[in-house]
């Protein structure tokens, strides 16, 4: 009869403890299933952080876009009106103005004409120094006649 009791105690025991392993089961679930729930939560809300994040930066950079397109169309026309001022500037320093360009033909047209009277008075003569002593002599045209009493005059070569 003991061992009789001492069964059914023991089954009540085994019941009980199968009744409490049915719960904690069911609290495992439970706490499982709240956990599962408070990461996703998490999760979103980390997400949707993030996206608001990403959001923001691309609008930044966006503006930043922008700014630099500004600052390099700035910088460009800056570039481009100081070389053209520059060589503007080159222009009106090293090219004559007109009066300048009108001076200078008339002393052209003088220095030509002076040029051709040299030639006319022996301009194209060829004379030199010649010999150890440092002599005057002139190109001789030894084809032309000579001249003079003695013959000693010869007529100047291009003459």
């Amino acid at each position: 009869m003991k061992l009789g009791l001492l069964m059914e105690t023991a089954q009540t025991q085994q019941r009980v403890i199968a009744s409490s392993l049915k719960q904690l089961k069911a609290h495992t679930q439970e706490l499982d299933n709240i956990v599962r729930e408070q990461i996703r939560r998490t999760l979103a809300e980390e997400f949707g952080a993030l996206i608001e994040e990403a959001a923001q930066a691309a609008q930044l950079l966006g503006a930043l876009k922008q700014a630099a397109r500004w600052q390099f169309a700035s910088w460009t026309v800056l570039a481009t009106v100081l070389v053209s001022a520059m060589s503007m500037l080159c222009v009106w320093c090293l090219v004559p103005s007109n009066a300048q360009i009108s001076a200078m033909r008339a002393r052209q047209q003088q220095l030509t004409v002076a040029i051709d009277a040299l030639e006319q008075r022996g301009g194209r003569i060829d004379l030199r120094r010649c010999g150890s002593s440092d002599r005057w002599c002139v190109r001789v045209d030894r084809q032309a006649p000579t001249y003079g009493e003695q013959s000693d005059y010869y007529v100047v070569k291009g003459y």
